[in-house]
């Protein structure tokens, strides 16, 4: 076939797809802006359920947006969520699948994650092709600024933030990045994973864990600079903060407006990242003080005259975590769904999900549409008007706008995760297969549970479905791709199993 002759197909293709699929009708292109959160549990905003910690601003975000119940990440763990997340791909696709660490925690060691490839493309470069500014600020864990992975070589034309994620263990590290350029901070490299002794440790010693910058303020002071700087173009601005991830730290006058609420005994660092003498109260802190960020930000877009044409968009790259403190429990962290981060269990995947564009997101919206992070590139293609490059994902634009009647539906939605003993889960309409501690059983059998019935995951009805489990065996053949890195490689022999 001639070039013009595929051309002229691909055209003619594109114009029946939008005929079909038209999208909304904007009189320019508006400015996004996606917010997330680091191991927020799917309980700890005030709108999903929290009576502890105070929400307020992602309270009014989800008051005057819409709420998702059913959104997922693609994984349970920091760097491949994230990648998924930009690039549109889920677990059994992805290029970047675990936690892969480079290097080590000290500053001369610092060589990050494995790097996302320069083949993969992301949403910002998909942006890019509309002539979008784009930056973030924040965590980026897919590569140093001397790989491939770096984020100004992965279509963001402005970064700030932490490269290696050891790094942001620290909340006040002695540096940050700035467009592959070291950021040197008023307070020097610490061992935050030191721990104290109970039996000695003084208020000098918690207070050692402190410093004098606070990463998430450098992080909205460098986003709002952009923004002034951005607000006469369409504007893409990916904020993936490092809070509340470990360690416990927060600026003294948030850790103050929780201190007394709450009956608890000091944290001397024995499950590892910073001791503080106000655990729940610091994790609390942090909660409200990112809280307060988005306020930041909304406040900034209402004083430029930005408000109606942004669409803001908050979730968390995954469940809340088990150690360094924090205590899941006490704070019903994940809405009481099974598992935290780093299981596919609900607790682990499912994540708060709320946006807001007023105008166009009629307030005050709660939906139950099954949808996922790897939605995202998808989402913003159809809402640029360009076709929709390759994807796990389907556009959610259509549920957004309340366009309930033309919104594509997941037949199901796979994950696979080679860290913590190997797992595997298929999100299929009511049903929810789960397999785990794969690496030394691959032929353990599936768990079965009906969302609908036991949203915790409580009642495994495996043994009364088998031919629901047979197809989650055909799912797994049908999604697994094979990836590069052989620490990532667990699936095939759990393949080989279901065949026998």
């Amino acid at each position: 076939m001639h070039r013009l002759d595929f051309l002229l197909i691909a055209l003619m293709a594109t114009t029946a797809a939008l005929a079909q699929n038209p999208g909304p009708r904007l009189d320019k292109l508006p400015n996004i802006i996606y917010i997330y959160a680091d191991d927020l549990g799917y309980g700890e905003l005030g709108c999903y359920g929290q009576q502890k910690i105070k929400t307020p601003n992602l309270d009014r975000l989800a008051k005057e947006g819409i709420r998702f119940t059913q959104h997922y990440t693609g994984t349970p763990v920091c760097a491949p969520a994230r990648a998924m997340l930009m690039t549109g791909k889920h677990a059994g696709h992805s290029a970047i699948r675990g936690n892969f660490e480079l290097g080590g925690f000290r500053d001369e060691e610092e060589r990050g994650q494995m790097p996302l490839p320069a083949a993969e493309f992301t949403v910002a470069e998909l942006l890019k092709q509309k002539d979008y500014a784009t930056a973030l600020t924040g965590k980026w864990g897919m590569g140093m600024n001397d790989t491939e992975g770096t984020p100004t070589r992965q279509g963001f034309d402005y970064y700030y933030g932490y490269l290696d994620q050891k790094q942001a263990h620290n909340l006040y590290p002695s540096h940050l990045w700035e467009n592959d350029r070291w950021d040197t901070l008023a307070q020097p490299w610490q061992d935050v994973h030191r721990k104290l002794d109970p039996a000695t440790a003084t208020d000098a010693d918690f207070e050692s864990f402190k410093g004098k910058e606070y990463a998430p303020a450098k992080m909205t002071e460098k986003a709002l600079a952009f923004i002034d700087r951005s607000k006469d173009r369409p504007f893409f601005l990916y904020m993936p903060y490092t809070i509340p991830h470990v360690s416990l730290q927060a600026p003294d006058e948030y850790v103050k407006k929780y201190i007394g609420q709450f009956d608890e005994k000091p944290y001397y660092g024995e499950k590892g990242y910073a001791s503080t003498k106000y655990p729940l109260s610091t994790y609390a802190a942090m909660i409200t003080y990112l809280d307060d960020q988005v306020g930041i930000i909304l406040d900034k877009l209402k004083t430029l005259g930005l408000d109606g044409n942004t669409i803001v968009m908050f979730s968390s790259d995954n469940g809340a975590t088990f150690n360094g403190g924090v205590n899941a429990q006490f704070f019903n962290s994940v809405a009481g769904l099974r598992g935290l981060k780093m299981d596919v269990y609900e607790g682990g995947i499912r994540e708060p999900f709320i946006a807001r564009w007023p105008g166009k997101i009629k307030p005050g919206r709660v939906t139950d549409h099954i949808s996922a992070q790897f939605d995202l590139l998808a989402t913003l293609a159809e809402l640029t008007g360009q076709p929709t490059p390759p994807t796990d994902g389907i556009s959610f634009l259509p549920e957004l706008l309340g366009q309930t009647n033309r919104q594509k539906k997941h037949p199901y939605l796979y994950f696979e995760f080679p860290e913590k003993g190997g797992q595997i889960a298929i999100r299929m309409g009511d049903w929810k297969g789960v397999k785990t501690d794969l690496r030394k059983n691959p032929g353990n059998p599936w768990q079965l549970f009906n969302l609908k019935t036991d949203r915790n995951e409580t009642t495994d009805l495996a043994t009364k479905h088998p031919e629901i489990l047979k197809k989650f065996d055909e799912i797994v053949k049908k999604e697994h791709r094979e990836p590069a890195n052989a620490a990532w490689q667990f699936v095939m022999p759990v393949i080989a199993a279901s065949e026998k």
